[in-house]
């Protein structure tokens, strides 16, 4: 399962609601036990296995482009 949480990059968005989808990948991490991410695909990811997300497998995305871009790593 794929869940991507949409935003923008840069110091300029990183406390605005414009990262709210951010924050939520944040915190579904922190739910289970992510202690880190990785950078591919124009993304931050993080798979989670499935023993830790209720036996699914789930791959945890944050865009780094902007939000009219995302497309481009999702």
């Amino acid at each position: 399962m794929l869940i991507a949480g949409l935003g923008n990059p840069g110091e300029k968005y990183k406390d605005t609601r414009h990262n709210l989808g951010f924050w939520v990948i944040d915190e579904l991490a922190s739910r289970w036990g992510v202690r880190s991410f990785q950078s591919k695909f124009k993304a931050e990811y993080a798979l989670v296995p499935p023993d830790k997300a209720g036996g699914t497998g789930v791959l945890l995305l944050k865009p780094q482009t902007f939000m009219n871009l995302s497309g481009e790593s999702v």
